[in-house]
Formats: structure tokens, sequence, C-alpha cells
């Protein structure tokens, strides 16, 4: 999916990045599923990978449904197999082994055999559970925050109002989408939720209570553009990364901020200091990032590739098809520590232990 430029950039996110052969399993009984067609090849515009717990592989496209891959076998599921929307945000999986898609007509559960709708409840049932699943849909018209499924009944949450939304209309009273709008959810190491906005930055959700974090450069790109939260992550550390490289974030412990209740209280680092596009630009924004297993962490950016961060060095990976750059929209760990990468037409690539290469099965 494209960017859209103004106030409003948006290439839309979620969070979470792969080489070696894939092993031959199947998900959830699928051999005997009732739905999904066997296709020779996967399309192009593919944002989403996910590895279930059996080892299969999940793509989810912006405009054509999702794709299994186990080995050689490609199983596709659309709108006719029961999909409430061929463009997906997210895949996520629960300790039973069911399969979730987040769709933008809603959240899909396949069980082995069959598509079924979750039923959505608009209740602000807030709560913070270890095995409940938290899901966004950036994209999604009307949405003001995150939804959660508990197992047995979806929520559609409303994120607590923030003092810079009344700002925020009066300086866009006709925007057709909500600033509360999320682009990212993130769970930390302590399982605080966290949720990048659109426009109104960073809300975090500790199971009792709300905070939020606003700095004009994590939202707003300085070329004027409106990047949004679109991927938020902590490191080996404990400090945050939110949205760019130029600073991270930390949080002193049970501190709230003096001039009011609903804001954290948080120091601003340097984070990588002197890095350089090919257009020169310094401030480098991510769409999604992750950690490696040794805890180095790797940025995916829209269209600048690639940054790994050890700490001390930095190196930037071009990913390339053919001579044009490809456009990036995830980047996701598998369990075997592979890295992959959703692409917004270019398919998937993997990292090969020196360059991303176009996935082929």
């Amino acid at each position: 999916m494209k960017p859209r430029f103004s106030f409003f950039f948006c290439a839309l996110t979620l969070l979470t990045a792969c080489n070696g052969q894939i092993a031959s399993k199947n998900i959830g009984g699928n051999s005997t599923s009732k739905v999904g067609e066997t296709v020779s090849e996967l399309s192009n515009s593919l944002l989403i990978v996910f590895q279930a717990s059996n080892g299969s592989y999940w793509f989810g496209s912006d405009n054509d449904g999702v794709y299994k891959v186990d080995g050689t076998k490609i199983v596709h599921f659309s709108m006719k197999d029961g999909l409430s929307n061929n463009r997906i945000r997210g895949i996520q999986e629960d300790k039973k082994g069911n399969i979730y898609i987040s769709t933008l007509d809603g959240i899909d559960k396949f069980d082995g055999q069959n598509l079924t709708k979750l039923n959505v409840i608009k209740e602000n049932n807030w709560r913070l559970h270890p095995d409940d699943l938290w899901f966004c849909m950036p994209g999604l018209s009307g949405a003001s925050g995150p939804f959660r499924y508990d197992g047995k009944n979806l929520y559609e949450l409303n994120l607590p109002k923030y003092f810079m939304e009344d700002e925020y209309y009066t300086k866009f009273p006709n925007k057709p989408w909500s600033p509360y709008e999320v682009y990212s959810i993130y769970k930390d190491k302590k399982g605080s939720m966290w949720f990048g906005t659109a426009n109104l930055g960073l809300c975090r959700y500790d199971g009792s209570s709300f905070k939020w974090l606003y700095e004009d450069e994590l939202t707003n790109t300085p070329n004027g553009g409106s990047f949004g939260i679109r991927s938020v992550i902590e490191d080996k550390k404990g400090e945050f990364w939110i949205s760019n490289t130029n600073y991270r974030f930390t949080f002193p412990s049970g501190s709230i901020a003096e001039n009011d209740s609903n804001l954290i209280d948080y120091k601003k680092h340097e984070g990588i200091q002197n890095l350089k596009t090919d257009k020169g630009d310094n401030f480098i924004y991510f769409m999604s990032a992750t950690l490696d297993n040794e805890g180095n962490l790797w940025f995916a950016t829209y269209d600048q590739g690639v940054w790994y961060y050890d700490g001390e060095s930095v190196k930037q990976y071009l990913v390339k098809d053919k001579n044009k750059i490809v456009t990036l929209y995830s980047i996701y760990r598998d369990k075997e520590d592979n890295l992959w990468l959703g692409t917004h037409d270019s398919k998937i690539y993997k990292f090969s232990g020196k360059t991303f290469e176009k996935f082929s099965i």
C-alpha cells in the first residue's frame, strides 16, 4: 500500500521479522480443511509474515487475502472462502492453534477447517490478561482504539480522551479518520500494552491506568508529513525506540508527569546519531522493528531498506528487486531466528545472513 502525504502519511503498520528451507507441516489439521484453494504462486503485495506454532507460514496481502505455505504447498484463502475482506492487517495464533486474521472488515478465526468471523461487542471492557489477543486494523474507518479478544468475546475499545484531541480537531475539523486510530500494538517485558496512534502519540495501558506520551517528531516528519506511531520496540537494555532511530526513551518506574497524571514521565536520549539515507535525510522512520536472537535491533523502513544496530555499529541493508527499491511494510523474526520482510508490491524477502533475498518456493 502506497503512503499518503500531507498531514497524514499512511503506509499502515503493524508490529512484529527469515532463511532456510521451510518445514512441511500442516496447520491445525488443514489436510481436512473445507476452505482454501491450492495455488502455484503468491501475490505481489504481501504485508504480513507469520509463523504458526507447527512451523507453517502465513502471508497476509494488501488486497488478495491470505496464503498458507507448508513446504512447497501454497493454500490461498480469500473472501470466497469466508474471509471478511481481502485486505489483511495482521495474523495471530492462540494457544489452541487457531489462527486469527485481521482484515479491514473484521477479524476471522480459522480453526483448521473453516473461517468464522468474530462478532464485535462495542463495549469498553478494558482488562489485561496474558492470554488475550489484541488487534488493530490500520485504515479501518471510524476506529478509535484497539480490539481485545479474551477467547470468547471480541471487544471494540476506545482509548481514553487525551487533552490534545481538542487541539487536533480545532486544527483539523474535517479529517475523515480518528486521531486515535491505532497503527501499532506492542506488549513490553512487564506485560503492559502500548498503542501507537495516528496523530496523538503513544498510549500505555498497564491493566489499571492509561498514560500518554507525545513528541511531535515521533508522529510528524521534518518535511511536514504525518507518519504516526507505526512501531514500538523495547531493546535488550529496557530502552524504547518509537517510530524513528534518532531517539530512545526510558521510563522511571512508577512515576508520572507532574503537570498531568495522564502523561508518562520519561527521559529522552539520543538514539543512533549521524545516520543518512541516500536522499540525504538524517531522520530515519521505521515501519516495523524486531530483535534478533542476540538482542540486536533491526528496523524496516518504507523505502530505505533495513537498518541493523547492535548498540555500537550500524549497517544498512538496501532491498532491491533488480534495480528497483523495494518498499517495506514489516520485519518479522520466526521461531528459527530467521528474518523476513513483508513488502507493498514485491512479495516476501528473507535474510540469507548477508542480504535480504526474494523468497521462492
